[in-house]
This record gives structure tokens, sequence and C-alpha cells, in this order.
């Protein structure tokens, strides 16, 4: 195993932390990119309970730019909503499969918490370590698992429901 502190950190979480953002942006090289701030983060200050840290400083990083990216972006949705559907068919080559856009939009249409708490669950994290990582009360932490998952599946419903109806 690597000698430094944050190497070991690195070794252990780099790979699980990357997995979870990519699930939550759907972009790999942004997931990369948002692990990386994460461990500069930590070597300015290194965490004392590193794994619910550093997965709740990536959440926060992609809440962060979420934010942003509302602020910022709702011209290109205007924009992008007028292109011709041509281009569409073209992207649509590159797009994962119906089931996996589906899926994604569930888990987008989710509110933030639900969303993490899936995905720290997803990777492995026990109710201490998923109130640690998001600030719920450990006690809340099955309540909203429940729920979210709930929202989950019927958000998928719905998507599913209207790609039946456009088809």
């Amino acid at each position: 195993m690597p000698g430094t502190p944050l190497e070991q950190l690195f070794a252990l979480y780099y790979e699980p932390l990357v997995r979870m953002l990519y699930r939550r942006t759907g972009d790999q090289d942004r997931a990369e990119d948002l692990a990386q701030e994460v461990f500069a983060r930590a070597l300015v200050a290194p965490p004392d309970n590193p794994r619910p840290w550093l997965f709740a400083v990536a959440l926060n990083l992609v809440r962060d730019e979420g934010r942003r990216a509302v602020r910022q972006g709702r011209r290109l949705e205007l924009l992008r909503a007028e292109m011709p559907q041509a281009g569409a068919a073209t992207d649509e080559r590159y797009q994962r499969s119906a089931d996996t856009r589906a899926v994604r939009a569930a888990l987008d249409g989710l509110r933030d918490l639900d969303r993490e708490v899936l995905l720290l669950k997803a990777e492995g994290f026990d109710y201490d370590e998923i109130a640690a990582a998001t600030g719920l009360a450990r006690g809340a932490v099955g309540t909203t698992l429940t729920r979210a998952r709930q929202r989950l599946v019927e958000g998928y419903r719905e998507q599913e429901k209207d790609r039946h109806v456009a088809s």
C-alpha cells in the first residue's frame, strides 16, 4: 500500500468516489475531475473520518456545480430546445440505452438528498456513514432511503409511461 495518508486514501477511495460521481453526473470525465478536486481538498485539510468526508465533499461539489449550471445554463437550454430535430437523431446514437436514460431521468428528478442517500447506499455506505456524509440524523436514514427508493421507482415508471406514449 502507498506510503502517505493521502496516497492511502486515494488508493482506497478514488474508484468508488469516481463511480458514485459518474452515477450522479453521467459524465466519466467530469466524475474524474470532481474526484481529483475532492482529493486536492483533502490534501489541504486532511479529514478525520475520511470516507464520509470525501463523499460529502464530492456531493457538495456536484450540488454547487448544479447550481452554477442552472444559473448559467438557462440560455443554452432554450437554444437547445429550438434546434432542429435532425440533430437529436445524431445525438441519440451516442446516448445510453432507453432504460438507462429513463433511470437517469428518474434519478435526476429526485431531491438532492434522496439522490445522495441512494448513491451512497449503492456505494456500500452504512447508515452511520450516510448520516455523516449528508447531515441526516442516523435514525432518519432508513426512512429517507425507503422514500427515495419509492420516488425513484415512481419516477422510472413515469419515464417508461412517457416513453411508450411517445413511441
